[in-house]
């Protein structure tokens, strides 16, 4: 089956901006999550192809070879080291032989990336976590050199340390990596046994990773070096941790806001009082003046996010949902009767106002 247009999954234009992305990516994994879908294989799906898509579109030079030449350029640049050699690897078997614009010498290591899901609280006021990730790693026996004997590498006799060789075919001389070094430039005469030559080997490490307060769901820390070696003598590539903020139970996030729903009762909706919500920084009393209606909001000053980028604290914005009572007894249910009997139209606007508009729309749509 065919991938979908990145641009479609995230619901956003081509030429979205970083913060567009963003905020419909974090609008879209907060509702896929699994965690708000236990058991819905499609949401799960929906979310992992949400995540694809960001991690594309936030990166600008994936963003580039994705706009050029769709999945198929991001597929034949996923090879190789790290997805910065992916632009050049989609032309490299054709033009790089022509031309000589092969990428001779050691290259850098490729970029890893690793996704952390954070609660609510420690992506508000930042965290300190361990992590372990799969890597490739300098080998230890020979500290990466390649060679047994500590040796450096000598330069290639096929190439004479260019790591390009000449080919004449029929009427034309192509320029190519070298196959004797591999386009190195360098040959190791005695290998190490334990990485067999190429100064590397598979394997694990932990890292102390400090989530600064503030973050959100679809933030990137870098952690410069932490990705795989490069080749002999080249720079490691970078480690990517990728910030995702699971549901909460109470509150949901829109920037610096914090949302929550506050359950009243019938009784201090109409005749008011004061109530105790929660705030991430404990309690905090909210009155409920006389007569609040179901949907009535309530903003909380500076008791939201502080955003990571600086600047002052959002609000926690309390949203009313006025409750009707359950398993009334047979008492209750008389005197619920007899206040009914009592109200006139004057204690229900709301309601008298939409039967009228509702009468008014049957006389003119409805007529026999």
């Amino acid at each position: 089956m065919s991938k979908r247009d990145y641009y479609e999954v995230l619901g956003v234009a081509k030429d979205a901006g970083d913060d567009d992305l963003k905020k419909a990516y974090r609008k879209l994994a907060m509702k896929n999550h699994p965690d708000r879908n236990p058991g819905d294989a499609a949401a799960e799906e929906r979310f992992k192809e949400i995540n694809e898509a960001y991690e594309v579109l936030a990166d600008q030079q994936k963003r580039e070879v994705y706009d050029r030449f769709g999945h198929e350029g991001l597929q034949r640049g996923a090879g190789g080291a790290g997805f910065g050699a992916g632009f050049a690897d989609i032309f490299g078997d054709v033009f790089s032989d022509i031309f000589g614009g092969g990428r001779g010498g050691p290259r850098r290591g490729a970029d890893l990336r690793y996704t952390m899901e954070l609660s609510l609280e420690q992506a508000v006021f930042g965290t300190t976590e361990m992590i372990r990730i799969p890597t490739v790693q300098a080998c230890e026996p020979c500290k990466g050199n390649g060679s047994a004997d500590g040796k450096p590498p000598r330069e290639c006799a096929a190439c004479h340390g260019s790591g390009q060789v000449r080919v004449q075919q029929g009427f034309f001389i192509l320029q190519q990596s070298c196959p004797t070094c591999r386009g190195r430039g360098s040959v190791i005469s005695d290998p190490c046994k334990s990485c067999r030559g190429a100064g590397k080997v598979r394997g694990e490490k932990t890292l102390q990773v400090k989530i600064p307060a503030g973050v959100d769901t679809g933030d990137r820390i870098r952690l410069t070096g932490e990705g795989e070696p490069g080749d002999r003598n080249a720079p490691p590539g970078d480690l990517y941790v990728q910030v995702q903020v699971r549901p909460h139970e109470l509150f949901e996030r829109d920037g610096s806001d914090l949302f929550c729903a506050v359950p009243v009762s019938i009784v201090t909706a109409a005749l008011g009082g004061e109530m105790e919500v929660p705030t991430l920084t404990g309690k905090h009393t909210l009155k409920i003046p006389e007569a609040t209606q179901s949907g009535k909001v309530f903003r909380l000053r500076g008791l939201g996010v502080k955003p990571v980028r600086g600047g002052p604290p959002g609000d926690l914005v309390c949203s009313v949902s006025v409750e009707t009572p359950v398993h009334l007894t047979k008492r209750q249910k008389e005197l619920l009767r007899e206040l009914g009997d009592s109200l006139g139209e004057k204690h229900t606007p709301q309601a008298t106002g939409w039967l009228d508009k509702a009468r008014q729309f049957f006389d003119e749509h409805l007529k026999p």
